[in-house]
């Protein structure tokens, strides 16, 4: 409405001016927005572009390891059983893994070496138990080769991401009487013993728990993806079938997976 002593003419000048000076207004507060959108999405094609290139992984693992001793063939009575109780020795590994193919899934070539030990108690010829301990240590050596099908995980977003592995093992072992190693009939209580192993697991893609953590951790350390998994082992270490110390093995084992 306008006043009744100013003129018609000028009403609407005045009138115009005031919605030129709106309309102006509400450009300036949209163009003001447009670097912000703009900004956004810098930062999620950066976040995607920052991504390191993979190019091999580490797997720490920790488990049980039982070795088959007691199944000899020819063996009279169950040594293992009767010094070590038939528990399992404590066994932790680490591998380093080299990734030669990256598409549909992952494949390369690993190397893994752990230590295990076990401690019992020393017996007498009689059979009776001795004052002495006496332990069981093992060095699992594996060159192998894998494959774990993580195409689902980074293409669909299911962080499930199963795998095998099968390879070539090499297992350092010795016996300890007391402080020193045990001698049976003149032979020391120490070898080595070859065989092959297969394994199947699957692992969890931590990177769906906290994205943006994981994007920082590559950006920082050079972390592509980490994962928890749990893998099953099936191995036969008895120099393929030859006489002497069984460490076959049967386990489970559990642990931490980084890629890089």
């Amino acid at each position: 409405m306008r006043d009744a002593g100013v003129p018609r003419s000028l009403a609407v000048v005045e009138e115009e001016a005031v919605m030129s000076r709106a309309s102006a207004l509400g450009v300036v507060a949209l163009l003001a927005t447009l670097p912000a959108w703009g900004q956004d999405t810098v930062v999620v094609e950066e976040e995607v572009s920052l991504r390191s290139p993979r190019s091999g992984g580490i797997q720490f693992r920790l488990g049980g390891y039982k070795p088959l001793i007691d199944e000899e063939s020819g063996l009279t009575g169950t040594p293992y059983e009767d010094y070590f109780g038939g528990e399992s020795l404590l066994t932790f590994e680490v591998e380093l893994q080299r990734y030669f193919y990256q598409g549909v899934g992952t494949a390369g070539v690993g190397f893994s070496a752990g230590y295990g030990e076990k401690y019992g108690t020393a017996k007498l010829a009689s059979g009776a138990d001795a004052a002495e301990r006496t332990a069981l240590r093992l060095i699992p050596l594996s060159l192998n080769a894998f494959y774990k099908f993580d195409y689902a995980a980074f293409e669909w977003g299911i962080p499930l991401v199963p795998y095998g592995k099968l390879g070539l093992i090499y297992t350092p072992w010795w016996i300890l009487k007391g402080t020193g190693t045990e001698a049976v009939g003149g032979n020391r209580g120490s070898g080595g013993k070859w065989g092959w192993g297969a394994t199947g697991g699957v692992a969890f893609l931590l990177d769906v728990l906290e994205p943006r953590f994981a994007r920082d951790f590559d950006s920082d350390l050079g972390v592509n993806h980490s994962y928890i998994f749990a893998e099953y082992t099936y191995a036969d270490v008895d120099n393929f079938g030859g006489p002497g110390l069984n460490l076959s093995n049967r386990r489970w084992m559990f642990g931490l997976a980084l890629d890089y």
